[in-house]
């Protein structure tokens, strides 16, 4: 018998669907059982560690339950940033999607020693990290790794890319902080494609840098590991932050500068050792870049800077719209950067104190000045209405280890009543579907989501029985290997074998958060609550 199932679902496929609309409605028609369609169709943050210190001795309870607290929590509030954490690798797996290629941002890609991902939280606010990955021989001890995290953590200000957490599992290493929105310096003096920085805003980033270094120094960190162009980077609103990164070795012995060796301090090149003079040295080489546009090796400019060849300098892409009174204070600063002795060089609140007054558009927003978009904060979703079950729960947290749990333990008990099959059916079919199925189950188990794809796969294709959680199985491996459409349509074709089935909507919704249709999946979390509710009041 075929049954015909119509079910309307308000504005969820506008980008991601081929089905007609009409009066703002998507109605779509699905023959079951001849598997034939009509076209009318809180994972919040990680609880931070209990304890303000670095975990030493008896404080290093290795779990997330502390609580920063201090100068440190109150500048984490006004900055809106998230107190410092100790991250669990599922978590930071989850936000990058396995470590996925796709989500490289390194400069050199899967090939630096050292590779940082953008991931996103599976939280309500969903908010964007980057997360750097050591080498496995980088920190092989993971209480000084961890101590060197918890020392940086402790850090906020608005010029820095704030670290927010670390995590030590095994034989991993990771770091994670703010992600910035709008790419490094480099990209924007070096390659820039519609406009490139102009002058004032070349001012604001040198006083940004000099700012955060001094932050950094008189919280007792004086030192910044290879401070170059890729290291400043941009934040939603176009304002300049420096890399919490390089306040952290690449490794426990390992060197402090990767770039070529034309750009490192002297001292460093006669002894191996990085002091504040060297992060001096290291900021004039990026006055240079922000005087030429071009990363100039300081051994070249300095013939230029001995014969105060200030034009010759100067970046020729911006066309002479700059002021040459300005542009000499920061010729001479960074003359006095690149000294070859270290005692000679500027100190670095001196070099707040000047480029403070060279600043001359302050009331000019960063983003104005950068030729970028305005941000536009994203309105928070909605509170769920209804009380949420540990299901909804996970699934508003976008938790997909623990729907991973709960869909194994439930295991099949909802798909009673779904299918009626005849004696014949039964005994020519129903062997190697069961087969199928059973394989599907195991990879599910093991979480081999792609094996456990192609057998579900196998199941849903022979037709003869249809199993919605079968459906809300694949939907979730669908999810696990970032295919948010393919288990969209999933979780859609579960809820139309079994229309009042709430695990249907909760797919549903953890798929429209993964497309950023945050909306729509806070409108199918509250039904499938509503859903809920309504079942445990009719007693079944």
């Amino acid at each position: 018998m075929r049954v015909w199932v119509c079910v309307c679902l308000k504005k969820l496929l506008q980008t991601h669907s081929h089905q007609r609309k009409h009066n703002g409605v998507y109605v779509i028609c699905f023959q079951l059982m001849g598997c034939c369609q009509s076209n009318s169709s809180r994972h919040n943050y990680p609880r931070p560690l209990t304890v303000a210190s670095s975990p030493n001795g008896a404080n290093n309870n290795n779990n997330n339950n502390t609580v920063v607290t201090g100068a440190s929590a109150a500048a984490s509030a006004a900055l809106d940033v998230p107190p410092f954490s100790e991250f669990s690798l599922s978590d930071l797996k989850s936000a990058t999607n396995g470590f996925s290629s796709d989500h490289i941002v390194s400069e050199s890609g899967d090939k630096a020693p050292n590779v940082v991902y953008k991931g996103r939280l599976n939280n309500h606010n969903r908010r964007l990290i980057a997360v750097k990955r050591f080498s496995k021989s980088a920190w092989p001890d993971p209480k000084q790794f961890a101590d060197e995290a918890w020392s940086v953590g402790k850090l906020r200000h608005p010029r820095l890319a704030n670290l927010i957490g670390y995590c030590c599992d095994g034989d991993e290493r990771l770091l994670v902080a703010e992600y910035m929105h709008n790419d490094t310096l480099a990209k924007h003096l070096f390659h820039w494609e519609n406009q490139t920085i102009e002058w004032s805003m070349r001012l604001r980033v040198a006083l940004s840098i000099t700012q955060a270094l001094d932050y950094c120094s008189n919280k007792g960190h004086p030192l910044y590991h290879d401070l170059n162009a890729y290291r400043v980077l941009f934040d939603e609103n176009g304002d300049p932050r420096i890399s919490c990164f390089g306040l952290i070795k690449n490794s426990r012995d390992g060197k402090s500068y990767s770039t070529n060796l034309a750009y490192t301090p002297p001292e460093y090149l006669r002894n191996g050792r990085v002091t504040p003079e060297s992060v001096i040295f290291s900021f004039g080489t990026v006055l240079l870049d922000l005087l030429s546009g071009k990363h100039i090796p300081p051994s070249h400019a300095l013939d230029m800077i001995r014969g105060k060849n200030i034009l010759r300098l100067m970046d020729s892409h911006l066309e002479g719209n700059f002021s040459t009174d300005e542009a000499t204070v920061v010729f001479d600063l960074a003359s006095k950067c690149l000294q070859y002795e270290p005692r000679e060089r500027p100190k670095i609140n001196d070099l707040v104190t000047t480029l403070s007054r060279l600043q001359n558009k302050p009331d000019v927003p960063s983003y104005v000045m950068l030729g970028i978009p305005k941000h536009e904060e994203a309105p928070a979703p909605p509170t769920p209405q209804h009380p949420l079950s540990p299901m909804g729960d996970a699934c508003s947290r976008m938790d997909l280890t623990a729907i991973h749990q709960i869909l194994l333990m439930t295991h099949y008990k909802d798909d009673e009543g779904t299918n009626e099959l005849s004696f014949q059916e039964w005994t020519q079919q129903m062997r190697d579907m069961l087969e199928a199925r059973k394989r599907g189950d195991l990879a599910f188990r093991d979480k081999d989501f792609k094996t456990s794809i192609e057998c579900y796969s196998q199941f849903i294709d022979v037709g003869t029985m249809v199993s919605p959680t079968v459906y809300a199985r694949r939907s979730l491996c669908y999810l696990f290997c970032d295919q948010p459409d393919a288990a969209l349509r999933d979780a859609m074709q579960a809820q139309l074998v079994y229309p009042d089935w709430a695990t249907a909507f909760y797919m549903q919704a953890v798929a429209l958060s993964k497309l950023n249709m945050d909306k729509d999946a806070a409108d199918m979390l509250n039904e499938a609550a509503s859903l809920e509710e309504k079942r445990q009041r009719g007693g079944k």
